[in-house]
């Protein structure tokens, strides 16, 4: 498969994922589908087109793109089939999703850390 994604791979959303994941949800045949979308999304929440700049990023801002674009991934693929996981440890998983995903948002957001990435400072 393709792996489509630009700061997102689907060896990232797996291991988010976790064990509990559906096989055919994790695998890069699905999740190439939405990957770009899910990017696309973090490009928006962040107000800032992290995909047209990604090769000159500084490995720590990659990570953290990283991290937010397969929290989202992951709960795309928690919330397709849960029945790996337990109700309980699904909600729990996509609330830990959803509080990372939040929290790379907030970095990436945070003007004096990304000024410099930006060619603002």
């Amino acid at each position: 498969m393709a792996d489509n994604g630009v700061f997102t791979k689907n060896a990232d959303i797996a291991a988010l994922a976790g064990v509990g994941a559906n096989t055919t949800s994790v695998a890069t045949a699905a999740t190439d589908v939405y990957v770009l979308n899910v990017e696309s999304i973090v490009n928006v929440d962040s107000d800032y087109n992290w995909s047209d700049t990604f090769a000159a990023l500084d490995v720590d801002t990659k990570g953290v793109l990283t991290m937010a674009g397969a929290c989202k991934c992951a709960m795309i693929v928690v919330s397709s089939d849960t029945d790996g996981y337990g109700s309980r440890q699904a909600e729990t998983l996509l609330d830990f999703l959803q509080n990372t995903y939040d929290a790379m948002i907030k970095m990436l957001l945070d003007k004096d850390k990304t000024a410099f990435i930006r060619g603002e400072a």
